[in-house]
């Protein structure tokens, strides 16, 4: 498994490669994954993720400054390491996720040795060209490249993934690849925890990165516009380079005693926030699928999300939560303030909803699905609505 980003990376791509590759370990598979370093230190050990052992070889990697944390390697040091890894470890199917360095380095070495390889995207160049250096005249042809390199790298795979239809038919549409499968990246909902007991307040719950994609700004304007009689308080968990620019938002909206920035926290961590919140806000409008909203609703939470990209997969209005108009503050407002005005029998039914429509999400199908993609088999791909599917060969 190849992975530009990778555990203890925290986003939604290197979250779905780590649950992946424990979960096809926990099925007696042996699975090897290449990432870039996550520190000056490099090399190849036994790394512990989701409770199963793996090796992972962590290439020498370089800071990308423009970004919080991403870590970089080279293309002719993936090139090498990959010959020898595949050489030595002489897999049966090779996985990249995503057609950045790692993912072309490898296929490209893969290919040559006449591998099985299969393609999952969660990038898009659009949100990568924000991290850049590149000047905003010329962000147009550096998006188009990528989108041609993209083809080249996906054009290997024998199949191609992504998280939702939706996020199929942008892949299909801006590289001319067909026949990309949509697969859930899928959680373990037996580790979330509902609680249905009636709250001492509203807390709103926001999980991500703090970065300017999320739209979090969005979300304490709308905070700044709730009737104080409501008391909602805001938490923010992740970290970002946002953090700074959205406390003193915070501070100038006049809300910052109701918003608490909790940065980085353990999963058990998450877990407690997820259980003792009122209501999930996703104003995001980059999801290709959205790991925390699922999350989120494995925690039987109602959702408020922005209408945009996958969110409207998993947020269907007055089932469980409310979809409103991306970037609208006032909307976003109104949302919120129809859930949290709600009596305690209908957002029980939100709550359940919420935790009924993530069952079509559950780790196990994932695994399945991929398993059989390995072996070349015929899958069937979720339209991740939890309504409807389609086959494919």
């Amino acid at each position: 498994m190849a992975a530009d980003t990778f555990a203890p990376d925290v986003n939604g791509a290197a979250k779905f490669a780590e649950r992946l590759a424990a979960g096809l370990v926990s099925r007696g598979h042996e699975v090897q994954v290449v990432a870039p370093s996550t520190s000056r230190k490099f090399g190849t050990w036994t790394e512990m993720h989701e409770g199963q052992p793996m090796v992972v070889h962590r290439l020498h990697s370089w800071r990308w400054y423009p970004h919080d944390w991403l870590r970089f390697a080279l293309p002719w040091i993936i090139r090498r390491e990959s010959r020898h890894i595949l050489d030595s470890f002489r897999p049966d199917v090779v996985h990249f996720q995503s057609h950045i360095n790692m993912g072309r380095g490898v296929t490209i070495e893969a290919e040559k040795r006449g591998l099985r390889i299969i393609g999952t995207n969660h990038v898009m160049p659009e949100n990568m060209v924000k991290f850049s250096l590149v000047p905003v005249g010329l962000q147009d042809r550096v998006i188009k490249a990528a989108w041609r390199a993209a083809r080249r790298t996906f054009g290997r795979a024998e199949a191609v993934t992504t998280p939702t239809r939706s996020a199929a038919e942008f892949l299909e549409k801006y590289t001319g690849l067909t026949g990309v499968h949509a697969i859930s990246c899928g959680i373990d909902a037996e580790n979330y925890t509902p609680n249905f007991e009636p709250r001492s307040e509203n807390r709103i719950l926001f999980v991500g990165r703090v970065t300017g994609e999320k739209q979090i700004d969005v979300l304490l304007q709308a905070a700044a516009r709730l009737d104080p009689a409501l008391k909602a308080q805001i938490e923010i968990v992740g970290g970002g380079d946002q953090k700074r620019n959205l406390e003193h938002l915070a501070d100038t909206l006049g809300i910052r005693a109701n918003v608490t920035f909790t940065g980085y926290v353990t999963d058990e961590e998450l877990r407690a926030a997820y259980s003792r919140s009122t209501l999930f806000a996703m104003p995001s409008i980059a999801e290709l699928q959205s790991i925390a909203t699922m999350e989120a609703m494995a925690s039987g939470l109602p959702i408020v999300a922005a209408n945009a990209m996958a969110l409207p997969h998993l947020v269907h209005n007055d089932e469980n939560g409310y979809l409103f108009r991306p970037g609208d503050a006032q909307d976003l407002a109104d949302k919120i303030t129809r859930v949290l005005s709600l009596p305690a029998a209908d957002l029980e039914r939100f709550k359940r909803e919420s935790l009924k429509m993530i069952e079509a999400h559950d780790i196990r199908r994932t695994l399945n699905t991929f398993e059989c993609l390995y072996r070349g088999e015929p899958v069937t791909d979720t339209v991740t609505n939890g309504a409807s599917t389609r086959s494919t060969d």
